[in-house]
């Protein structure tokens, strides 16, 4: 029997890993996550608060004709602390934001808020991450632009930097 095609094998498979290695280097790589419910309506959810003192959250609550931002966040995350200054900026200019604290005690809730500052209008707290998971989050922070209808309208994945701010709000205004 004829075998000799067994020695051009090895060097078709090198061929073959080559191509696969050099299509990863040319094609750039789209690391934006696309969330499969931009353009659908929130799901149904009734949150409890978070902490004492805060309002608790229900999709319903976002429905109600006003554009806002939905922020997935926590107090034992360190990117959420670094965004507080970008959500306060945010409210300052008028925009309203609901939040929800995933896995999180109210009690941690509650000191970052005091050491953050709380620029929420209602905080739901998540601590099965059960919201987190209708919603497509695949993390925190994330934040989500809600259009008047309660639809969520586009996804920012990560913590909210100052050159974010103005992007967000204009996203808000579009929606009006």
């Amino acid at each position: 029997m004829n075998r000799s095609w067994l020695l051009w094998a090895p060097l078709a498979v090198t061929a073959c890993i080559g191509g696969l290695a050099t299509y990863g280097l040319v094609v750039p790589k789209d690391e934006q996550v696309r969330s499969a419910m931009i353009g659908q309506k929130l799901p149904e959810f009734a949150l409890p608060p978070a902490t004492q003192g805060v309002l608790p959250l229900s999709n319903t609550d976002m429905g109600d004709g006003k554009p806002r931002l939905l922020n997935i966040f926590a107090s034992w995350c360190i990117p959420c602390k670094a965004e507080a200054p970008q959500l306060e900026a945010l409210e300052a200019a008028g925009v309203e934001i609901d939040g929800i604290a995933i896995r999180d005690r109210p009690e941690d809730v509650a000191a970052f808020l005091d050491e953050f500052g709380n620029p929420y209008r209602r905080i739901g707290g998540d601590s099965e991450m059960a919201v987190q998971l209708k919603l497509g989050s695949s993390g925190v922070p994330e934040t989500y632009v809600i259009a008047a209808d309660g639809t969520i309208l586009f996804q920012h994945i990560g913590d909210i930097r100052t050159e974010h701010v103005p992007m967000l709000i204009e996203k808000l205004k579009a929606t009006k």
